[in-house]
């Protein structure tokens, strides 16, 4: 029998998991802002966060407001990394990653 082949992960996809992987212990990022650094669309950083999120730290990416699309899960994600939140959102005026540039 032999071995699936693994699957391969687009230049965007791996640009996008890299820059998550990229962000400090106590740090969020938006999809808006990863999309801007990753030279794509938000909805295709969700698209791609939805496919493969769980290849990196997933509840590191948060919506514009702070929000994530799992509260229930995040929060003690969020809680593990010393993130300020309110339960549903995490406080970007605090732990928001800035890409150079």
């Amino acid at each position: 029998m032999q071995n699936p082949a693994p699957f391969e992960l687009s230049d965007t996809a791996e640009a996008v998991l890299a820059l998550v992987d990229k962000l400090g212990p106590a740090e969020v990022t938006t999809y808006g802002d990863l999309a801007a650094e990753a030279g794509t669309g938000a909805r295709q950083v969700g698209a791609i966060m939805r496919r493969y999120g769980h290849l990196t730290d997933w509840w590191r990416v948060v919506r514009a407001d702070g929000s994530s699309h799992d509260p229930a899960r995040s929060v003690p994600f969020w809680d593990g990394a010393g993130l300020r939140h309110d339960g549903t959102r995490v406080s970007l005026r605090e732990h928001r990653h800035t890409f150079p540039g």
